[in-house]
């Protein structure tokens, strides 16, 4: 998805995370249009068992711009690509990447359904569909997941999604608990995105917004520190953690960008906590955005 990754050290990065407990990889397959289900599926080889893998469908990309096509033909294609390259027989969790307005949320839940009476699939979940689409979408098929971008400076779900999911008992599996990584830490105002990194469409990346969200992080490090011991990375995933029922997707490149993961757990944000945090947000971001950038075109 950011593009310019290594394909052995992908590898030795997924294998590491396996090592360390972490045992839940999240793809799709327009992630490197293919590219990332392969090395998954190399890196899973020998150790299938180890791992819950889910992916995606309902994104075309065989022009090279990925757009919306949920069709029942589409998925059947994607579900069978997608265990070639995996290479493994079942799927453990299948969604929906995005809504696709022009197919009936029936035609697409009806194939998953097919798919997971088949036993190519075990689960199904959607990503970026509101409570509505939920709501008509889990008529046809079960839902166990939803998928949405969630991280502290990115709230949209707070009113509409989280509800809904804990009222239906679905997990939530937050993906950006580190805004693209903006809230790692690690980044500064000389920083810059390279190739096809798709950061380098993002607003909050772009001045004036990088300067406000770069203090933003810096005042939340500052109070990370001081009142838990912890570094701003680890109080992002704890805050997306503590909100539940949640699951941090992180993404990394390199073995060591798995590096203090393991600090989120063990503790708790407080009340006190979260209100200091909104303070810190509200005097230091003047033009919030969202991810809206990156939903692909419909068709």
């Amino acid at each position: 998805l950011w593009g310019g990754a290594d394909n052995e050290q992908a590898i030795r990065t997924l294998r590491h995370a396996l090592a360390i407990g972490i045992n839940l990889i999240d793809t799709a397959p327009v992630y490197g249009f293919g590219l990332s289900e392969e090395l998954i599926g190399k890196a899973l080889r020998g150790v299938r068992h180890s791992a819950v893998i889910a992916t995606k469908a309902g994104l075309q990309w065989d022009t090279g711009t990925p757009r919306r096509n949920a069709t029942a033909q589409r998925i059947r294609k994607e579900v069978e690509d997608s265990l070639v390259r995996l290479q493994t027989d079942y799927i453990d969790l299948y969604q929906i990447h995005w809504p696709d307005p022009l197919v009936a949320q029936e035609e697409t839940a009806d194939e998953l359904e097919c798919l997971r009476r088949e036993g190519k699939i075990l689960a199904v979940g959607v990503s970026n569909y509101s409570s509505a689409q939920m709501d008509d979408f889990s008529q046809y098929t079960a839902l166990a997941t939803v998928q949405p971008p969630y991280n502290l400076f990115e709230r949209a779900i707070d009113s509409d999604i989280l509800p809904y999911a804990k009222q239906h008992s679905l997990v939530v599996l937050a993906y950006g608990p580190l805004c693209r990584g903006l809230l790692s830490g690690s980044m500064h105002s000389a920083t810059r995105f390279v190739g096809d990194d798709v950061r380098k469409l993002d607003p909050k990346f772009k001045a004036p917004r990088f300067e406000q969200y770069l203090a933003a992080v810096a005042a939340l490090d500052m109070y990370a520190r001081e009142c838990h011991g912890k570094s701003v990375l680890a109080l992002a995933l704890r805050w997306v953690l503590d909100q539940g029922p949640t699951i941090a997707l992180w993404g990394a490149r390199r073995p060591e960008q798995l590096k203090g993961y393991e600090e989120a757990f063990g503790w708790h944000l407080t009340p006190e906590d979260l209100t200091h945090i909104d303070r810190i947000l509200a005097s230091t971001i003047k033009d919030p955005i969202g991810p809206e950038f990156l939903a692909p075109p419909k068709r």
